[in-house]
């Protein structure tokens, strides 16, 4: 099954509220985009389109939460996290108000629309706010059980969609677990710690080092914040290096958490697979992770290249 994480967006909103959370949508006029829609058409009375005035869909979902409801928004990341990045700080974070910001379109699987809609600094912005909680979904089935997870932990979450389908990763039994990193196959010589689409893209880079004799451990990093600090310095502790792989810049995101955490516990080789801080461009999702270097080829070579430096 290939299914973009933004389809599991408005069916899971539905199916919390007929398990009695009292959940809330506020959209900026994309909801059949982002799926919130989907949502909006079986319950119109409990979803809000605030126009295209992303800073006004956040302060409406901050009114809700003062209200006492589990208030969700949408829209696109460029605009959720960037436009609207004062509400999010000041209204939302600094209130500690139970807001789930889960914009869709993150990153350059945004394809045609170009650099100017392919956000690849919002983990970077949203990690860094005291109390956000930063969840990025692998595929449609955790992405459902992210949603579910923010909407059930009282709190300000950010929740990272894509617009692009993406590889089964899980079984129907899978259990989201916020602040839990999955390690997805066991290895000795590398550690391959992904994020979102990166992680079907690990998985493919450990099976072309296995040919080679090299063992890689795969590590579906989901909660970027809080890190599973337990988890990953036990990997690293074990295969001696770590290849971060994540569909964001490489200032500032999963990679750069992870380096941060390792240097104050557990100091490895480390090598980061993401976006050379440089702005995406227009272009087919296939094209551009190539064009990108963020294909399992590219992941593999990558930890080659660390183990050769290891020596």
């Amino acid at each position: 099954m290939s299914k973009a994480t933004r389809a599991a967006y408005g069916e899971t909103l539905i199916e919390l509220l007929a398990d009695g959370v009292d959940v809330v949508a506020v959209e900026a006029d994309l909801s059949k985009s982002t799926t919130t829609g989907t949502f909006g058409d079986a319950h119109s009375a409990r979803f809000f389109n605030a126009g295209i005035a992303e800073q006004n869909m956040i302060d409406m979902a901050a009114g809700f939460a003062v209200a006492g409801k589990v208030a969700f928004t949408g829209s696109f990341a460029v605009f959720a996290t960037g436009r609207a990045y004062d509400q999010v700080r000041n209204t939302v974070c600094y209130s500690g108000l139970d807001v789930k910001i889960a914009p869709t379109h993150a990153g350059i699987t945004v394809g045609p629309d170009g650099g100017s809609h392919q956000m690849l600094e919002d983990i970077a912005l949203m990690r860094v706010l005291p109390g956000m909680r930063v969840l990025v979904p692998a595929d449609y089935r955790s992405a459902k059980g992210a949603i579910r997870a923010a909407a059930t932990t009282p709190g300000p979450f950010y929740v990272r969609l894509g617009r692009a389908s993406v590889p089964e990763v899980y079984g129907e039994d899978f259990a989201f677990e916020v602040g839990r990193a999955y390690v997805l196959r066991e290895g000795a010589d590398v550690t391959l710690a992904a994020c979102g689409i990166m992680v079907a893209e690990a998985l493919q880079a450990a099976d072309l080092l296995a040919e080679e004799g090299i063992s890689a451990e795969v590590i579906d990093v989901a909660t970027i914040k809080p890190l599973d600090a337990e988890t990953l310095v036990a990997s690293v502790r074990k295969t001696g290096a770590v290849v971060t792989c994540e569909e964001h810049s490489v200032i500032g995101g999963m990679g750069s958490a992870v380096a941060e955490l390792l240097g104050e516990n557990a100091p490895v080789p480390l090598a980061r697979v993401g976006v050379k801080d440089v702005f995406g461009t227009s272009g087919e999702p296939a094209e551009l992770m190539a064009h990108f270097g963020l294909t399992a080829a590219d992941v593999a070579e990558a930890a080659r290249n660390l183990l050769h430096r290891r020596g």
